[in-house]
């Protein structure tokens, strides 16, 4: 079975993320069949090819959620800097 998801590429700090069509049984970070585009989550940038993208999924391969959503955000023209971002937990002081 074919899926396309994400591969993690850049050092320890610095993630950066490629979307691969892979099998589903190698590594994440294994062999792909090809690649579609690009995921940087510090800079806020996204790149895919949804042609290609759409050519794999019409032959059956199955997208992960991040990938859904990278691909609904580059359909609709948003950028992931305007999506909401959700509220952090407020911090509860102990009393003693």
């Amino acid at each position: 079975m074919v899926r396309v998801r994400l591969k993690k590429t850049g050092t320890r700090n610095c993630i950066c993320f490629r979307i691969v069509v892979t099998d589903i049984r190698t590594a994440r970070d294994g062999r792909v069949i090809e690649n579609l585009g690009m995921y940087d989550p510090r800079l806020k940038t996204e790149k895919i090819d949804l042609e290609r993208y759409e050519h794999w999924i019409s032959q059956g391969a199955s997208p992960s959620e991040t990938v859904m959503d990278i691909v609904e955000r580059a359909k609709t023209g948003k950028k992931l800097a305007d999506r909401p971002r959700k509220a952090k937990p407020s911090k509860k002081v102990l009393a003693k």
